[in-house]
C-alpha cells in the first residue's frame, strides 16, 4: 500500500539497522522519515525540531525511561501528538498502557511494512488504529481487568518497584530520588501489599515478566 504523499514521521528505535530499514522500506511507500531517535531522551528535542505528522515509537530502550515513558511525555506537552508503537513487546499490559496513554495505534514488530505504513496513514488522518488481533485483545483486557504493576500502581510507586527490581537498597532509591528514607520506606511498603509480594526474588521475577526491567 502506497499511503497518501506526503507524511512525514519520526523513527525513535535504538537500533540504528530498523531506522535505516524502516526509513527505506516507508519512503517507498510515500511516507518520508524527517526525524530519528535512538534514545528517549532525543524524542522530545527531535520532535520540536522536526515537527512530524506520526512519531513510530519502539517500547524497549534497554535500561531507563522506556517508549511508554517517552510517549507520556510528548502527549502530556502536547494532547494532539500522534504516536503509533512499533515494537516487539506486545504483551496484554504494554498494549493496554499504550492505549490507555493516548497512543493511536500499535504494530508489532513481525508484521510487514505495509501493515506499518497502513497504520501510520490512519493515524496521520487523526484515526486511531489498533490491527484486528490488538483490539480484541484489549476488549478481554477490559472484561477481565489488568494486574500488572503498570495497571496497580502509581508512578512514583512503579519507579520505586522497577529500582527495588533491580536490587536498589530503600537508601539508594531515596538517594536517587531525593527523598527520605521514611518516605521510600513507606513506598516500598505500599508497593508490596499492591502488588501481594514481600520478598526481592519475587519483585525481581515480577518486573521481568512484565517487562519493566531489563534481564
Amino acid at each position: 500500500m502506497k499511503a497518501p504523499c506526503c507524511i512525514r514521521i519520526l523513527i525513535a528505535d535504538d537500533h540504528p539497522l530498523i531506522i535505516e530499514g524502516l526509513a527505506l522500506s516507508l519512503h517507498k511507500r510515500g511516507i518520508e522519515v524527517v526525524g530519528k531517535a535512538a534514545t528517549t531522551d532525543e524524542v522530545a528535542q527531535q520532535c520540536r525540531q522536526c515537527r512530524p505528522d506520526v512519531v513510530v515509537m519502539d517500547v524497549g530502550f534497554g535500561a531507563g525511561p522506556t517508549g511508554l515513558d517517552a510517549a507520556r511525555q510528548l502527549i502530556g506537552a502536547d494532547a494532539e501528538a500522534r504516536i503509533v508503537f512499533y515494537t516487539q513487546y506486545d504483551q496484554d499490559e504494554i498494549v493496554r498502557e499504550a492505549y490507555r496513554l493516548g497512543g493511536r495505534g500499535f504494530v508489532p514488530k513481525v508484521q510487514p511494512a505495509d501493515v506499518l505504513a497502513e497504520v501510520i496513514a490512519e493515524v496521520a488522518q487523526g484515526k486511531i488504529h489498533f490491527l484486528p488481533d490488538i483490539a480484541q485483545r484489549m476488549a478481554l483486557l477490559g472484561v477481565r481487568g489488568d494486574d500488572s504493576p503498570r495497571a496497580k500502581l502509581d508512578q512514583r510507586e512503579l519507579d520505586v518497584f522497577k529500582r527495588l527490581a533491580q536490587g536498589q537498597t530503600t537508601e539508594e532509591i531515596a538517594g536517587a530520588l531525593n527523598l527520605s528514607r521514611k518516605t521510600i520506606s513507606l513506598v516500598v511498603q505500599v508497593v508490596k501489599d499492591k502488588l501481594c509480594v514481600q520478598r526481592s526474588a519475587e519483585i525481581t521475577r515480577l518486573a521481568i515478566r512484565h517487562h519493566l526491567i531489563e534481564t
